[in-house]
């Protein structure tokens, strides 16, 4: 009942997870990053648990692959579960297991992995991986230049309605971590809308968070 792509930017170093689903607020059970050592997403009849476990593997020196070769090892159900994850060297690695609801099927590249399912067509995470390769910019646009790829390519077998997008970059918290948990309008638009939105400020909440004396002004009454 979902799509996703974790990717890797070369240039900053970010990582980030894309992620869509018939189901509600498929962002908080699947999508997990972490500064310097990756992004996972974990999907299909869900196991959270698989998001950190994953992560904590590549942190402690293991390959996206061999990671997700100790979570084929070591989770429980495992053949019901999807677990996509990319490094610190841009390697991706894909687990999907045989039990995948539906039209299921995954697809990979340096710095980027996508995988589905309940998919309309088999060729869905291909045009994601196409789509974040052909596009440009900040992580941000282009996770969700690949999104929309995928959804032009078919996308659900069913109509989506959540979707999120998280970053992280050099902190130990998300810099963008932006969420629809339900709409019957399409989510994936919903979170460029976010994005658009969010885009001009992301810096100035960093800097807030790091020395508040060197922040932006906070627009609010009383403020110098």
């Amino acid at each position: 009942m979902t799509f996703s792509i974790v990717a890797r930017c070369p240039e900053t170093g970010m990582f980030g997870v894309a992620i869509s689903s018939s189901s509600p607020a498929v962002a908080a059970r699947c999508s997990y990053a972490r500064a310097g050592v990756g992004a996972v997403a974990s999907q299909n009849v869900t196991d959270p648990s698989l998001g950190p476990l994953t992560l904590d593997l590549m942190q402690g020196g293991l390959s996206a692959s061999d990671a997700i070769a100790k979570v084929q090892s070591q989770g429980r159900f495992i053949e019901y579960r999807q677990v996509l994850a990319v490094d610190a060297e841009g390697r991706t690695a894909i687990h999907s297991g045989p039990n995948s609801l539906g039209i299921w099927t995954q697809a990979q590249a340096e710095n980027v992995a996508s995988g589905g399912n309940l998919l309309a067509n088999d060729g869905v995470p291909q045009a994601i991986v196409d789509g974040f390769r052909a596009s440009t910019g900040h992580l941000a646009d282009r996770l969700i230049a690949a999104m929309r790829a995928g959804m032009a390519a078919g996308g659900e077998a069913g109509p989506v309605h959540s979707a999120g997008l998280k970053i992280v970059d050099k902190v130990s918290w998300p810099v963008v971590d932006l969420r629809c948990d339900w709409t019957d309008d399409c989510p994936i638009e919903a979170i460029a809308t976010l994005w658009d939105i969010y885009k001009p400020q992301l810096d100035a909440y960093v800097q807030r968070a790091l020395d508040p004396r060197a922040a932006p002004s906070y627009g609010v009454p009383g403020d110098e």
